[in-house]
């Protein structure tokens, strides 16, 4: 336990301190490698499932990124009026969705289509753009705009 615990502080640690890195470096999220490598500090391993937004300017800089819904062993309630909210809340340019699966299969489902397809309509009511969304699993994170799903 002790190991554990140690060893989650760690990994917390490392990811503020890459946070505030990539903040001050400004890097843009315009290729889904860079994109991978942020998501998988984050979400890969979990034993929940979460929905998580990353709001960015028009230049594709992260403006932050949050969880933003957290669910069960196999599922996550999203709740498109809350995320516009947040989106107006950072007047951000363009979003980046991802969620985890930790059974660590990252397939997409059929909901996790839906969900992306009601988020994309609410966000183009405000001129906001979705760039992607990520599902990450074990060692593996599926991007719908590589397979042409947005």
């Amino acid at each position: 336990m002790y190991y554990q615990d140690h060893e989650q502080k760690i990994i917390t640690q490392a990811i503020s301190l890459l946070e505030s890195r990539l903040q001050t470096c400004e890097i843009q999220f315009t290729h889904s490698g860079t994109v991978r490598r942020y998501l998988r500090l984050h979400l890969e391993g979990l034993e929940r499932e979460i929905f998580f937004v990353m709001y960015l300017d028009n230049q594709h800089r992260l403006i932050a990124g949050e969880t933003v819904f957290t669910g069960t062993l196999n599922s996550v309630n999203v709740y498109p009026r809350e995320i516009v909210k947040q989106v107006l809340f950072y007047n951000a340019g363009a979003v980046i969705f991802a969620h985890n699966h930790p059974s660590g299969v990252a397939e997409p489902s059929q909901a996790d289509r839906q969900v992306t397809d009601r988020l994309k309509q609410a966000l183009s009511l405000i001129d906001v753009p979705v760039l992607d969304h990520m599902v990450i699993g074990h060692g593996q994170i599926v991007s719908f705009a590589d397979q042409g799903l947005l």
